[in-house]
């Protein structure tokens, strides 16, 4: 079992910056991919970016490439979503989930995951 907890959300001013965490425990996720999803008010959830377990591959939406920014620490079983030049479309409920199988590329689609945290509010203001 992976419990995730995600923090960081919050109200923002429009061109503002958040950085998002998802800390995870009952096991190391050092070894899987982790992504980040959103749920706007009456809109289906969608993918925001995802991260291989080394680090080494990223996978991002396109409205958010260029502003937000993935990344992990595996020594604390943490990964991180940094947002930058943040916009009101760009709010929602921001999740993160954890996908233990054997896949070397970080997923983009809900069913790639396994594990779900319970989600952190992000709201920006105009």
């Amino acid at each position: 079992q992976v419990q995730l907890v995600e923090s960081g959300g919050g109200l923002v001013q429009a061109g503002g910056s958040l950085r998002l965490s998802c800390a995870a425990s009952g096991r190391s996720v050092s070894s899987y991919s982790m992504g980040w999803f959103r749920q706007a008010p009456g809109k289906e959830r969608e993918f925001v970016a995802a991260i291989s377990g080394s680090g080494v591959y990223t996978k991002y939406e396109d409205s958010v490439k260029g502003r937000f920014t993935i990344s992990r620490d595996n020594a604390k079983n943490t990964v991180y979503l940094q947002m930058n030049s943040l916009k009101p479309e760009d709010t929602a409920f921001y999740y993160c989930a954890a996908d233990i199988s054997s896949r070397t590329l970080p997923g983009i689609r809900e069913g790639d995951y396994m594990y779900w945290g319970q989600g952190t509010q992000v709201t920006v203001s105009s």
